[in-house]
């Protein structure tokens, strides 16, 4: 059996998709910063006022996209929300709002209580810090209305509500995540339940069969020695019958049906909401069929267990089983200890079992060389999902 999932394995679709609009999203938007200070620059000193609030922005950014943003967004707020007013009245930059506007867009999904008030707020000091404008600017009220105050207003309420939808998004995406691994787990319960169900087939009708023996042989054991004695005998051979039975079935060595555990495999996976596709391209013979049974057995559960996996392949061919999936986010492998105890009885009959990962991608093969095989080929069929 395996253990449960660890953590340093785990790659959550979220952090997949806040990285991606990390490398696509931050690239334009410092361009976008270079070019603003540029425009709204005319000496050396106005570089110094507002590089601070464009660095904030940068960097809560940074940690949004992490999703480590708490532990940056009060500093960020305040350095933003300082640089706008000293913009507007120090150096004339209608352009200086970018930084508080960035910030506190991102800054609204910590807010937790009366969040309609925070989103007012910011709207509203937005509005108020640009009109405060008219105090060195009288000359002109129309342009310092719409350069100071509607647009700076208007692309903050932009940026703000495609904060929040984006946002959304990614509720949505931990959501449907949450609902795959508990699929996950309860396919892995599906999966214990077959076992107690096979241990049940094995023990159940044993137990009751010995029980009523003993009972007979308890009636006839003054009356009819001979016949009391073979009750025993019977019993005791069935007892270790079921042991050795009970052995098998423990280690994975009870004969298993390959068609059985193929289809088994796949709903399996689509209760998981992972896409699969076998192929099988041959038969195998009887004993072969029983080793790749527990392979792919094995391996289902290890990809349930440690994977994020969101398809796989499956292919049976004249010469064994390959299983690849995706969604394996770990530097190393993880101890497998199911695997390394197949691998062994895969070798002792001559055979080898192979488990490698490349990339993202997890490959695990059971091999026959062909003199071992004896496979008659059939026409290739595939069925997936």
């Amino acid at each position: 059996m395996v253990t449960a999932r660890s953590p340093r394995f785990t790659q959550t679709t979220q952090g997949r998709l806040r990285r991606l609009n990390l490398a696509t999203s931050l690239p334009p938007i410092v361009i976008a910063a270079v070019v603003l200070l540029y425009i709204d620059t005319h000496t050396w000193w106005h570089v110094v006022v507002l590089a601070p609030g464009v660095g904030a922005a940068l960097v809560a950014f940074e940690r949004w996209t992490a999703n480590d943003l708490a532990r940056v967004v009060l500093p960020c707020v305040i350095v933003a929300g300082a640089v706008w007013p000293l913009g507007v009245l120090l150096t004339g930059s209608p352009n200086a709002y970018w930084g508080v506007c960035a910030v506190g867009s991102l800054a609204l999904r910590q807010v937790r209580r009366r969040r309609a008030l925070v989103v007012a707020g910011l709207f509203s000091y937005v509005a108020v810090v640009g009109a405060v404008r008219l105090l060195v600017q009288r000359d002109d009220v129309r342009d310092v209305l719409v350069a100071y105050v509607l647009i700076p207003t208007g692309l903050t309420v932009l940026v703000a509500v495609m904060t929040m939808v984006g946002e959304r998004f990614y509720d949505l995406i931990r959501e449907l995540e949450q609902t795959r691994e508990r699929e996950a787990e309860l396919a892995v319960v599906r999966e214990r339940v077959r076992f107690a169900s096979d241990l049940h087939d094995i023990q159940g009708h044993t137990l009751h069969v010995v029980k009523l023996k003993i009972a007979l042989a308890q009636r006839l054991l003054l009356r009819d020695t001979g016949r009391a004695e073979k009750e025993l005998r019977e019993t005791y051979a069935l007892v270790s019958d079921t042991i050795a039975q009970t052995k098998e079935l423990a280690y994975a060595q009870r004969r298993l049906n390959l068609t059985a555990e193929i289809e088994n495999a796949k709903n399996l996976f689509e209760a998981a909401g992972i896409r699969v596709r076998v192929t099988r391209e041959a038969e195998v013979d009887a004993r072969t069929s029983e080793l790749l049974g527990q392979v792919l057995r094995e391996t289902t559960t290890n990809i349930l267990r440690h994977a994020q996996a969101t398809q796989v392949q499956i292919t049976l061919s004249g010469s064994g089983i390959t299983i690849v999936n995706d969604g394996v986010a770990a530097d190393r492998l993880p101890e497998l200890r199911g695997l390394s105890a197949l691998r062994q009885r895969v070798a002792g009959d001559g055979g080898e079992l192979t488990v490698e990962q490349q990339d993202e991608r997890f490959l695990t093969a059971a091999v026959f060389p062909p003199a071992r095989v004896d496979a008659a080929p059939t026409t290739p069929g595939e069925h997936g999902r």
